[in-house]
């Protein structure tokens, strides 16, 4: 979610964006030494076969691109799956990755918000055209902003021209409440004015998970784990409560750089308050990949609230070249031909990238430390389409 300068930024803004580096690296404690690229990439054997093409992907992101552990889960269309490794997962001890570890999964939680908003559609609770007003009177205004004048259909689509709280955050880490981060946003003047135009803004899932706990009258948390979660078996992905800084599960530790040539320093444990429904959430590359498969098939929602949700509109200067944003969900062309479906999700210490196809497919790849520059980013969407068109 955050990120460590200007090029960074652009990837913050498109998953989880914020500026409070010097937050991070106060809450970051003892530096890890930097350790040499050797160190941190699997050794190779001489007699040994070579990896396939999605290790030889892994291996990269750790050699070449210096992230301390890469780890993906990888699925066919015909339901195997596959999982791999590369660097490390704790740098003060030398652990091993555990396979198939929890991480921060930061912006998919968006994909989870979004579904349950259209769940409560189809159940006739919710209406994807009503404004803000309706279900929030009063509660939206600023500087170019009103609330009667923005819809539901506009916040998860991200064309609502609100202000991202994540800019603006200052340098205290703590708990935060959603009702904090939007007030944080509402300081600020609208970026446009709403349906004018597409511009990532986390603020907007901040709203959506508020309007969700209005109309059912239940905490968020509660709401994605009943009507997601639970339903189609995701046995380690949760919604962090309130002041757990912790990861449950086995995990791979997080790791955060003030710059290139910087130390390290472990992350790994952080109030994920300020997340909140726009990326506060912890799973597994496997979870992800039965999350985003189960959507796909229509388990998650009727047809024609699926229908909607893949309705998009460009997305390309935040997604990459051919991206199109629907309803919390991402399409990406793939260089075998068709598309891929997800979002993607970035957070201090973690970076996670994904699909699923219409055909089964599916494959979520996670490293260790935010990517701050377009050619890491891009070497983890190769290793996405590496998976996917394997």
């Amino acid at each position: 979610m955050r990120e460590q300068t200007r090029q960074g930024l652009r990837s913050s803004a498109r998953y989880q964006g914020d500026r409070r580096r010097r937050a991070l690296h106060a809450a970051a404690g003892v530096a890890i030494g930097v350790m040499t690229l050797g160190a941190l990439a699997p050794p190779a054997a001489s007699a040994s076969p070579r990896p396939d093409a999605v290790q030889q992907r892994l291996n990269a992101l750790v050699r070449d691109d210096g992230m301390p552990a890469a780890l993906a889960s990888i699925k066919d269309r015909d339901g195997r799956t596959r999982t791999y490794t590369a660097g490390l997962g704790n740098l003060a001890t030398g652990a091993p990755v555990p396979v198939d570890g929890q991480v921060r999964i930061g912006s998919n939680t968006k994909t989870f918000v979004a579904v349950v908003v259209l769940q409560l559609v189809a159940e006739r609770r919710m209406d994807l055209d009503a404004d803000v007003d309706t279900y929030l009177p009063g509660l939206v205004r600023g500087e170019g902003i009103d609330g009667r004048r923005i819809t539901v259909r506009e916040l998860l689509q991200q064309t609502s021209g609100l202000p991202n709280y994540s800019n603006y955050l200052g340098d205290d880490v703590r708990y935060y409440t959603p009702r904090e981060l939007l007030a944080t946003a509402l300081k600020h003047p609208a970026e446009f004015g709403p349906g004018k135009s597409w511009k990532y803004s986390n603020t907007n899932y901040v709203l959506a998970g508020l309007i969700v706990e209005e109309v059912t009258g239940r905490p968020l948390a509660e709401q994605i784990d009943r009507r997601i979660i639970k339903p189609i078996g995701l046995r380690h992905t949760y919604f962090p409560a309130p002041g757990d800084a912790s990861i449950r599960e086995p995990h791979p530790h997080g790791y955060y750089r003030e710059s290139a040539d910087a130390p390290l320093h472990d992350i790994t444990e952080i109030d994920p308050s300020w997340g909140w429904a726009a990326g506060q959430m912890v799973s597994t590359g496997s979870d992800l990949n039965r999350f985003f498969s189960a959507l796909l098939a229509g388990r998650l929602l009727p047809p024609a609230q699926l229908a909607q949700m893949r309705s998009t509109v460009p997305a390309e200067a935040t997604f990459g070249p051919g991206a199109r944003y629907g309803l919390g969900l991402v399409s990406r062309p793939l260089p075998c031909g068709g598309l891929s479906w997800g979002h993607g999700g970035s957070f201090p210490g973690y970076e996670t990238r994904g699909g699923a196809t219409d055909d089964g497919r599916a494959a979520n790849i996670a490293v260790t430390m935010q990517l701050t520059d377009e050619a890491g980013r891009r070497n983890l969407e190769r290793a996405v389409d590496t998976a996917l068109c394997r």
